[in-house]
């Protein structure tokens, strides 16, 4: 009988040596070496058959033909702008997020929402009536819609050979095994084979799989880093449990954009799209508090406002801190040294907290100015125009410069009722004639700072 051959992972990072170590050399981490087998003495099955017809040989670039790729529009529009404008045939799609986050329920939401297409869906944690308890609860239901409850990998796709499916989902990766490989499931090895066959799957066969996947304590995605390299989008799935509100995000996207965020509202019948994410993201008082200003920012190509918060108080203990929620605190310290350099406000012996309202994170250079204003604001007890609306980039000089697509930014402050949008004077092909908001241009934070509360 032939020895069984075996060797030694990281759980971390997935690196592979042939004896144990203390330490992982690629990734640094301690005690994350695990044995396990990674060939097993049994002949090798052929999981599907494709009638792919590739070229062996290479082939000069400008002879290979042009195939017209054609996306499949989803309902969800949410999940259809994250993807880049839809879903590319034979992509391999990673979905993560925390447990109790909502990504079973929105996989099944689109498995049973797509009618137009043939959709079998694979629970390894879970039977076929608590997933039919389940899609009664959010109401939906479908014809075009399969359940399988199985973790074997093999026969998961001599299923998927009766069915024919056109779209095929995975819940969750992390619980299917291929009996090539003599490990449990979950495993490095496991995961990266079974990986390596829905890859395989899709792209021979030209059918989407969505592959849910867990996150770990750290908020990274279980398995190795190879994972990720392996498929061609991922995803993440943000929020917190105690909020009704879930962000979409595309970490990698080998078919269109990662900056494009999606919006979700968890209700009891199912996740709900939120449209128009100004709403939600925008305190609505009835009285004006100091502290708050709101700023014109984009999400890829879709404008949204949202509030911005900050708290200046003086210093307690003697050391000023500096804390923010959603935003770099290493820009918020830049814009601080430029308030106090430039502007003569004295904020160094105090402390300045700043959020982000609605949980999202912004990386966008154009709420600086919404920063600068909401912590001169708190710092003077001013309240801000709550009809006002900021729009800018601050510079180290103090400049107000400008940013792009402030156009749309404008259109979007104007369809939600603003009254007036301060914006750089420097930004260019903008006529304030052809906008029925006010469009305050100024040039240096001073000039800001006396349209603000004179």
């Amino acid at each position: 009988m032939a020895k069984v051959k075996s060797a030694y992972f990281c759980q971390h990072c997935g690196y592979e040596a042939p004896k144990w170590l203390g330490k992982c050399p690629s990734c640094n981490e301690w005690n994350t070496f695990v044995e396990e087998v990674i060939e097993k003495n049994i002949p090798s099955v052929v999981a599907f058959s494709t009638s792919s017809n590739r070229p062996t040989k290479p082939q000069p670039i400008h002879t290979i033909e042009e195939q017209a790729t054609r996306r499949a529009q989803l309902r969800d529009g949410e999940l259809n702008r994250v993807l880049g404008g839809g879903l590319v045939p034979g992509s391999l799609i990673l979905f993560g997020g925390e447990p109790g986050i909502g990504k079973s329920t929105l996989m099944l939401q689109l498995a049973i929402t797509e009618n137009q297409l043939r959709v079998l869906y694979v629970s390894g944690e879970e039977s076929e009536h608590q997933i039919k308890m389940r899609g009664e609860r959010i109401g939906l239901s479908s014809e075009q819609c399969f359940i399988l409850t199985e973790t074997n990998i093999q026969h998961i796709f001599t299923q998927a050979e009766q069915v024919q499916p056109e779209l095929l989902v995975i819940d969750s990766i992390q619980t299917l095994y291929s009996s090539q490989i003599e490990s449990s499931p979950g495993s490095i090895s496991q995961v990266r084979e079974c990986t390596a066959q829905l890859l395989r799957y899709a792209k021979q066969t030209g059918v989407p799989v969505f592959l849910i996947g867990h996150i770990t304590k750290e908020g990274s995605l279980a398995g190795p880093k190879v994972l990720e390299h392996m498929v061609d989008t991922v995803l993440q799935f943000e929020g917190d449990r105690n909020h009704v509100y879930r962000l979409l995000r595309s970490v990698k996207n080998r078919f269109g954009s990662t900056n494009e965020l999606g919006i979700y509202e968890m209700q009891g019948n199912g996740l709900r799209q939120v449209e128009n994410p100004s709403e939600i993201l925008i305190t609505n008082t009835d009285q004006q508090l100091s502290g708050i200003a709101i700023a014109a920012t984009m999400e890829g190509m879709r404008p949204m406002l949202i509030e911005v918060q900050a708290l200046v108080s003086t210093a307690a203990y003697g050391t000023p801190q500096r804390s923010s929620t959603g935003f770099d605190s290493k820009r918020l310290n830049m814009l601080l040294a430029v308030m106090e350099k430039r502007c003569g406000f004295k904020l160094g012996a105090k402390d300045v907290f700043l959020n982000i309202a609605g949980g999202i994170k912004v990386d966008d250079p154009a709420i600086d100015l919404a920063v600068v204003a909401a912590v001169l604001s708190s710092n003077t007890d001013l309240p801000i125009d709550p009809k006002m609306a900021l729009c800018a980039e601050i510079g180290l000089s103090g400049e107000v410069r400008p940013v792009n697509r402030v156009e749309q930014r404008i259109s979007e402050a104007e369809k939600l009722g603003f009254t007036s949008l301060i914006i750089s004077k420097y930004s260019k092909g903008v006529d304030p004639k052809n906008y029925k908001i006010n469009l305050i241009q100024c040039g240096r934070i001073d000039e800001v700072v006396r349209a603000l509360f004179s």
